[in-house]
């Protein structure tokens, strides 16, 4: 393969945005006609049964003729969303110490009724002698 056929499949810019097991590229490549397009790369890792990794990739080819169009309807998509939903982050319902806001009280304090059904209180106090 000559130089130049091999430098078309060479990244000329690229920006890489780490977001937990997601990560994003852009990648800035040539055309065959020496014009610059962006590729945008969402990388997400998955770990087998068995331990062992693997990614699961997907693409975006994005052309300078819709560069605008893309840009207006990713700044209107995301200020639609923080104008609805806020800035919290939502994946923060899934920590262990996250709490329900009908769990809060007004003034403040968090119900434990909930709680107390799988507290070790509600268990079968069971001596190891009797079995």
């Amino acid at each position: 393969m000559s130089d130049q056929g091999s430098m078309k499949n060479e990244d000329i810019f690229s920006k890489v945005i780490r977001a937990g097991r997601r990560t994003y590229f852009f990648d800035v490549r040539s055309t065959k006609a020496d014009d610059y397009y962006l590729t945008i790369t969402e990388s997400k890792k998955f770990t087998n049964d068995d331990g062992s990794f693997f990614y699961r990739k997907h693409k975006i080819y994005l052309y300078k003729e819709d560069f605008e169009n893309f840009k207006e309807a990713l700044e209107e998509t995301t200020n639609f969303i923080i104008d609805k939903k806020g800035e919290e982050v939502i994946s923060e319902r899934h920590q262990k110490d996250f709490t329900k806001p009908s769990e809060v009280e007004s003034d403040g304090s968090i119900q434990t009724e909930s709680a107390d059904k799988t507290s070790a209180t509600a268990f079968t106090n069971i001596s190891f002698d009797d079995i």
